[in-house]
Order: C-alpha cells, then structure tokens, then sequence
C-alpha cells in the first residue's frame, strides 16, 4: 500500500467513524472514541483534518457529496424548471424510505444542535452547505420558464425555498408528521414554488388593485433577475 493509499484509508476510516459517534453523542462525541473505533489515534485526527471541528466539516462535505451526485442524474438537462423541480421533489421523497434513511436524520438533527452549542463550528458547518448548495443553484440556472430562462439569482432563491420545504416533509415522514406525503405530494408542494406568481418571478410582493388581486404588472413573467 503506497502512502496515498493508506492516508486515505486513514481518512476514510475516521470519517466512518465520526458519523457513528457524532450522530450518537452530537457535541459531546469524543476525539479519542472517534480515533480508537477508526483503530488509530487522535494525532491521526489533527494530521488529517486539524481539529475535532474540521473532522466534523469534512463528514459534512463527505455526507453530501455523492448525494448532490445524485441529484445531477436524477434531473437531467433538458428538462424546464417545472419538469426539474418535479424530478428533484421526487428524488427526494424517495430518500426517505431508503436504509440510511433514519441514521441521516439523526445525524442532521444532530449536526443542528451541534451548530447551535459551537457557533464557530455552525459557521463552518454553514459555508460547507451552501457551497454544496451551489450544486444545486447550477442544476437550475438556466432553465426555460414563463417565456424566460432561470437566473442564477432566481436559482439561488429557489434553492433557499426547496431546502426549507423538503428537508422539513423528509423529516416528517419517518416520525410520522406527513400522513400521506408520498412523492406526488412533495412534487405537487415543490412545483407550487414556481406555478403562477412565483418567488423566482419577483422580488417584491406584487401590487394590488382595487379588489386586492394583483395588477397586470405583477404577473406578467418577468426576466428580471431577483
């Protein structure tokens, strides 16, 4: 084994190991237990990722990786914005009922409150996420919709408001908050973001005429970026 090899080894293995412990004990995981389930020491720790804290953001990094992998094959170019958001709704319900459906949720929630009790640590973990989310942000950008394309502007919004929406429903349905969420539910509620007036469409709430529905120029579709 060259010594490339065995880094990664090393590395690998401590990543392994820090999501076993980190979902288990949150902010109170310990270096040393991460280090001795990888079978090596918390030097190996500092060598690799310079702290307890960049091993945390690198299992972030590691975590999401090959899930915005999948995403990009999921929703193919080609498809418009609505077509797009159909596919990526769907992807994601499905996530839910996979076999590391629970062990991610945990995870997540444990990721939060570490966030909350390290703020130096919720900071790191948050450049991390959104510079991932950029995967996302390109995956729309440039789409048809309403006559125009998606801006990069327009995408980043509607990033924002996928996330908030999806990640809430997918933590709903393993503890039993989203009676009946199944893919066309979250399809429906995610195309719900671009159908009509959507957020991607203005950046102002619309004006209103006498009867209180918005005015022509409201909801025209607009090629303005947000």
């Amino acid at each position: 084994m060259t010594r490339a090899e065995a880094k990664e080894r090393n590395r690998r293995a401590l990543l392994d190991a820090a999501f076993e412990i980190v979902s288990r004990d949150g902010y109170r995981a310990r270096l040393d237990e991460i280090a001795e389930r990888a079978d090596l020491t918390t030097g190996a720790v500092y060598s690799l990722f310079g702290s307890k804290n960049g091993l945390v953001v690198a299992l972030v990094t590691d975590y999401l990786r090959p899930y915005y992998e999948e995403v990009e094959r999921a929703v193919p170019a080609g498809l418009d914005l609505l077509e797009a958001v159909d596919a990526f709704a769907r992807h994601y319900r499905r996530g839910c009922d996979g076999p590391d459906a629970l062990p991610r949720l945990s995870l997540q929630i444990t990721l939060l409150d570490m966030a909350l009790h390290e703020p130096e640590l919720g900071s790191q973990l948050a450049t991390s996420v959104r510079s991932q989310e950029n995967h996302l942000i390109a995956l729309f950008t440039g789409r048809a919709h309403n006559r125009g394309h998606v801006t990069s502007r327009q995408a980043e919004r509607l990033t924002t408001a996928l996330r908030a929406l999806l990640v809430g429903l997918s933590q709903g349905v393993p503890l039993g908050l989203a009676p009946g969420a199944d893919e066309d539910y979250f399809a429906a509620a995610a195309r719900a973001l671009v159908t009509d007036v959507s957020l991607i469409d203005h950046d102002s709430a619309p004006s209103r005429g006498r009867r209180g529905k918005p005015t022509d120029a409201a909801t025209r579709p607009s090629t303005r970026p947000c």
